[in-house]
């Protein structure tokens, strides 16, 4: 395992894909090295690949608007992504830009070691959570797995396209807040 500035330095010359060749930016992730609270979403889109930084465009917005909900600062969570780079034409990352990307992804929770990870859309509660994951089914769904409460929810992109999909999205984040007022110390 690598520390977190050894981690960075690899991870910003990556060229394990061919996502580095298109890229404008890696998007590391960013926020509480001590998070109790992990969001993973599945890739930067445009506006995270020009500026480096996760969730900042309109999906970014909501999922800050998210947060605001159930009254969680984006400081105290981590906030990142499957792949680091951003895929063309924002289409989901294929299987082995995940794997290229998976263990950086892997060192960041070794050294975060979150309490809750919450996956945010279908392509991280796939690779994280399980294969054959069905996030219309399933997501809200807790489950434990080695000691980490996880989670899937509806990623923000989704709620932008599709607003009737709302309501189960806050009954998933009041359940959300339940779990971390019940394991979290200094989430709140």
């Amino acid at each position: 395992m690598k520390n977190w500035d050894a981690l960075y330095e690899e991870c910003m010359h990556c060229q394990k894909c061919g996502l580095a060749e298109t890229r404008h930016n890696v998007v590391f992730g960013e926020g509480a090295r001590d998070a109790e609270v992990m969001f993973i979403g599945e890739g930067p889109g445009e506006q995270e690949d020009l500026t480096g930084r996760p969730f900042v465009g309109r999906a970014g917005q909501l999922l800050d608007d998210m947060l605001a909900m159930i009254d969680l600062k984006r400081e105290k969570v981590f906030i990142g992504n499957m792949v680091k780079c951003r895929p063309p034409q924002n289409r989901d990352p294929l299987n082995v830009e995940q794997e290229a990307c998976i263990g950086y992804l892997r060192n960041q929770v070794a050294l975060i070691r979150p309490k809750i990870i919450v996956c945010l859309g279908r392509i991280a509660a796939m690779k994280l959570m399980r294969e054959d994951f069905k996030i219309t089914r399933e997501h809200g769904q807790w489950m434990e797995k080695a000691g980490v409460w996880m989670m899937a929810m509806y990623h923000p992109s989704a709620l932008l396209r599709d607003p009737r999909k709302r309501p189960e999205s806050f009954e998933d984040l009041k359940s959300l807040q339940a779990r971390i007022r019940d394991v979290c110390e200094h989430t709140y």
